[in-house]
């Protein structure tokens, strides 16, 4: 690790003045806002093209250094990427302007798919597009896991780790809990030798001598992971208020680790398997509006908010779901890069980062099974992955297409 100290986060030195800067940021994370299809690695690439290869704000280093912190807190990496370059080039109103105007059309355009879905999405064509569409989300869901799992599995131990986060995943074990419960038990893990010294330190008094070493360790994994579950609720029938939708909302963007696909793993947990306010097929459907618009992908909770309570339940899910990361940069920007030198962090971080993989995992698994049905979706979901294998296709273009499938398949039935 290089041990020379990380540079200040501060307003950057630049000729134009105060308002000029915000009026070129709301101008650039507007555009970006519009144009930034792909997942949030394309976002970001594009940030650095404008912010570091055209207008040169900031060097390569200061840009890397950046996105960096934006990885150690809750939230979508992008959006936090963005309020922080927000606040490097123009302090607080930068970072409200730059966060704001990268967030507001994605919202606006998902808003008006929303709207569409509920107007038009009982018709024959509508359903086959969106059947389309959804067997290609999950193969793009399926390549960004084989990715991230890749840079995410370092060790055998984090392997077993994401073993245990997936089990208790199925097992019903609050996705919140598997995060954070998980992380803190691999940083005690990572951070002692091994996971054996790590079982004889901590662990030896919860088990009797004659129990193996490595079945202890396991069991404990599995016990720590589901004592800190929350409780399951009973099913919700009727449609939330709006007080509750922003509730949920909020304490999905306050928790929400691992970025923005980890997401469906909070919404398939809270809003299918625990409230009852949506279907498996609703929240495909929205994940699949949420793939095939510009911008975050958090941009979602628009769509499942104007489902659940209209033009109200759409503005209050999006400001709730986006504020906690408003909150975290302007909280933590100064001290972001100290902490992302500690060891102890990072090994927090890649024991979270196994975790988040685990339960993109099996959301996936579940949604699948539902998206998956037949030999045409099975098919879709089958070449699109094998595009995306062999080139490097941007995910809007394959989940076009699969929308372009459905409903071409739709009408030779």
């Amino acid at each position: 690790m290089n041990d020379e100290p990380m540079p200040a986060v501060e307003p950057l030195p630049h000729g134009v003045g105060g308002r000029g800067r915000l009026r070129e940021l709301a101008a650039l994370f507007f555009k970006l806002g519009m144009i930034s299809f792909g997942g949030p690695a394309a976002h970001i690439a594009m940030m650095e093209a404008e912010v570091v290869g055209k207008r040169q704000w900031m060097t390569q280093q200061q840009f890397l250094d950046l996105l960096g912190a934006a990885n150690l807190i809750p939230g979508p990496t992008s959006t936090e990427t963005a309020i922080s370059l927000g606040f490097v080039r123009a302090g607080w109103s930068g970072l409200c302007v730059a966060g704001a105007s990268f967030i507001l059309p994605a919202a606006a355009i998902t808003g008006a798919f929303a709207w569409a879905y509920v107007r038009f999405g009982a018709l024959t064509q509508a359903v086959a597009v969106l059947a389309g569409v959804k067997a290609a989300v999950i193969a793009v869901i399926a390549i960004a896991i084989g990715r991230l799992g890749r840079t995410a599995v370092k060790t055998v131990s984090l392997a077993a780790l994401g073993g245990l986060a997936l089990a208790a995943f199925f097992l019903g074990v609050n996705p919140i809990a598997i995060l954070f419960g998980g992380g803190l038990l691999g940083m005690l893990a990572i951070r002692a030798s091994n996971f054996r010294a790590a079982a004889a330190l901590v662990f030896s008094p919860w088990f009797p001598q004659g129990i193996s070493r490595a079945a202890g360790v396991s069991a404990f994994w599995s016990r720590a992971l589901a004592a800190v579950a929350i409780g399951s609720v009973a099913t919700v029938v009727t449609r939330p208020s709006v007080y509750r939708i922003g509730l949920f909302f909020l304490k999905v963007g306050a928790l929400l680790y691992g970025g923005g696909y980890v997401l469906l793993a909070f919404l398939e947990q809270g809003l299918v398997q625990q409230h009852g306010w949506l279907t498996h097929q609703q929240l495909l459907d929205a994940v699949a509006i949420g793939q095939f618009t510009p911008g975050p992908v958090l941009s979602t909770a628009t769509f499942i908010g104007y489902i659940l309570g209209g033009v109200p339940g759409a503005a209050v899910a999006t400001v709730a779901i986006f504020l906690p990361s408003f909150f975290y940069v302007a909280l933590l920007a100064p001290v972001l890069f100290r902490l992302r030198q500690s060891a102890w962090m990072a090994a927090f971080l890649d024991s979270v980062n196994v975790c988040a993989v685990a339960l993109m995992s099996g959301v996936t698994f579940r949604l699948g099974t539902d998206a998956l049905q037949g030999w045409t979706m099975l098919g879709i979901a089958g070449v699109s992955l094998g595009i995306m294998l062999r080139w490097k296709v941007s995910p809007v273009w394959v989940v076009l297409a699969g929308g372009i499938a459905g409903l071409f398949l739709a009408a030779l039935r």
